[in-house]
């Protein structure tokens, strides 16, 4: 019996089987990643994107075409982890603005939104590179286009396109050698191919345990204060929740909105994604923030805390902290935020271990999002650490090549603050970009100087491998320690994790090399940091070596070379 079109019922179990078929296999996409480091790899990237949306779509309670498009959209958008997650998201994105449009599904229509879903997808990537998810995700939607003419049942439809999307796959090596070179194919785009099978799990009815969302791996936002000095609590209640816009909600309509929010609390953050408004304020009456809210439609995901009763359990585990001698940095990411008066500037920092964390707290960055290599902060923690900020204009700094896109997927859901993300790709870079931030120079003049000048900052960083493969001609066993290089080059590998710092050392320095820093993780004695700043200067007589302890996992050390 052929079925020519796909109710909304029908696609939301499809949706949900896809989500889970690719949280099933996400350990084995994490081992098609080129590299093998240990770390936030694509699998648990796309899985943790996706897990967002499902809990929007299993929270609805009046399931529609329309009220699917809004809880796909939203949720895989704000939960967008990792390039990956975020062309995830953004494909659904594309999608579900021609799902919203429809009632049911059909060929011609789902080739439509196959079309646009990657056109959204393409668009949202800077520099697109073909052998990757994208390709995968334009070869679907072209044979969809192809096949919508001349095809009326959905099931033939998608399996002729999860057919083609296999074979487009598998020619991702012969677009990326580098892939080629290591004997797989693309992680994301076999992904997406997860996805795909597990939807049509769903439209064909099989029995499919739905997935259970699970809270992910928190990704912690730090406040950066001085301890000592908590002050009164102006605002009491910290108030959180998300308004499904059923109503008239103009700019004018938010505009006067804010203002009222303004009028009767602080710390304000208003976002807005189409039918979507998220809301942040402190105030000491929560019920009239809700009550203004309903006018302009339902209300979820409320959330409301008591800063008060926080505030003073915070004061009871720093006179402990203080008793037993702690360091002060141990207990700040529990601190309730700080009111302060509206500034010109601020930073927000994506960094991992405590000393880089103390490094950047020393370089007057205002706000740390905890995270990295081992867990990628989402859209959403960007989000939350922006409306933090209270600045007119804030800088953030992913130091991290896989984190660029979710900031920036951020910086379009602000309209109250004029968010700049520096394209720091390494903990070093973003060192560099906040060092020569001058406060003479306008916004954009800051920007390109910041770019220009961590551009000029060469990255070495030393880790071990997590299995076997074979990167730039060179095989790679598990446990092997290597120097991994800026565009992700492979620059020395061996046995010995000093052997290893000094050969990546030596591909890096030249000439016109003055300055070597050498940060230190969690895994290394100040002893053997020592040694290392001993022997980079027996070596680079002609160059300026400082050591600093990062305490960064996975990464014995980070280097760079100026």
């Amino acid at each position: 019996m052929s079925m020519n079109t796909i109710d909304a019922k029908t696609f939301r179990n499809m949706f949900l089987a896809g989500a889970k078929n690719l949280e099933i296999n996400k350990e084995w996409i994490n081992d098609l990643n080129v590299f093998p480091v240990p770390d936030g790899d694509t699998g648990t990237n796309m899985t943790l994107t996706i897990l967002s949306a499902v809990k929007e779509v299993q929270n609805l309670s009046e399931v529609n075409m329309e009220t699917l498009a809004k809880a796909i959209s939203s949720g895989s958008l704000r939960g967008a982890r990792g390039n990956s997650g975020v062309i995830l998201s953004q494909l659904f994105r594309g999608f579900t603005k021609e799902l919203k449009t429809v009632e049911v599904l059909d060929p011609i229509t789902a080739a439509n939104a196959m079309q646009r879903a990657t056109e959204t997808a393409y668009k949202a990537v800077m520099k697109p590179k073909e052998g990757t998810i994208l390709t995968v995700a334009r070869g679907m939607a072209e044979k969809a286009g192809e096949l919508a003419a001349r095809m009326d049942d959905m099931e033939e439809f998608l399996r002729e396109i999860i057919a083609h999307g296999d074979a487009v796959l598998a020619q991702t090596p012969e677009l990326l050698p580098v892939l080629k070179q290591a004997g797989v194919i693309d992680s994301g785009g076999q992904g997406l191919m997860q996805v795909m099978k597990g939807a049509l799990d769903g439209l064909l009815g099989k029995e499919i345990e739905m997935p259970e969302v699970r809270p992910a791996e928190k990704t912690e936002v730090n406040i950066i204060a001085d301890s000592g000095e908590l002050g009164e609590i102006t605002f009491g209640y910290c108030t959180e929740f998300i308004i499904n816009v059923e109503k008239k909600y103009a700019d004018q309509d938010e505009h006067q909105f804010k203002a009222y929010l303004e009028s009767i609390g602080d710390s304000l953050v208003v976002v807005s994604d189409e039918d979507v408004v998220k809301v942040h304020v402190h105030t000491n009456d929560p019920g009239l923030v809700i009550q203004r809210a309903l006018n302009f439609g339902s209300l979820s995901r409320i959330k409301i805390d008591n800063m008060r009763e926080e505030h003073e359990e915070k004061l009871i585990r720093e006179a402990t902290r203080l008793a037993q001698g702690q360091k002060q940095a141990e207990t700040q990411s529990e601190l309730p935020a700080k009111e302060e008066p509206r500034k010109e500037v601020g930073f927000i920092a994506v960094s991992v271990g405590e000393g880089l964390h103390e490094i950047f707290r020393g370089l007057n960055v205002d706000y740390i999002i905890k995270g990295g290599q081992t867990m990628n902060p989402s859209t959403e923690d960007m989000l939350t650490a922006i409306g933090q900020v209270n600045a007119d204009i804030v800088y953030i700094l992913p130091n991290n090549k896989n984190i660029i896109l979710a900031a920036e997927q951020a910086v379009h859901l602000v309209k109250d603050k004029k968010v700049i993300v520096i394209p720091s790709k390494t903990i070093p870079q973003g060192i560099t970009a906040i060092i020569n931030y001058a406060p003479s120079r306008s916004a954009e003049e800051n920007a390109a100087m910041m770019t220009e000048e961590m551009e000029r900052v060469k990255t070495g960083q030393i880790t071990y491998a997590v299995r076997n493969t074979i990167i730039d001609q060179r095989e790679i066993r598990e446990g092997d320690i290597m120097g991994i290089g800026d565009h992700s080059a492979l620059l020395a590998v061996g046995n010995d994790a000093e052997l290893v710092t000094k050969a990546t050392l030596e591909s890096m320095v030249d000439e016109e090399a003055e300055l070597i820093s050498i940060y230190y993780g969690s895994d290394v004695s100040e002893t053997d940091a020592k040694n290392m700043r001993t022997a980079a200067e027996e070596l680079y007589p002609t160059c300026d070596v400082e050591v600093h302890y990062g305490g960064q996992p996975i990464y014995y050390y980070i280097v760079s070379v100026e």
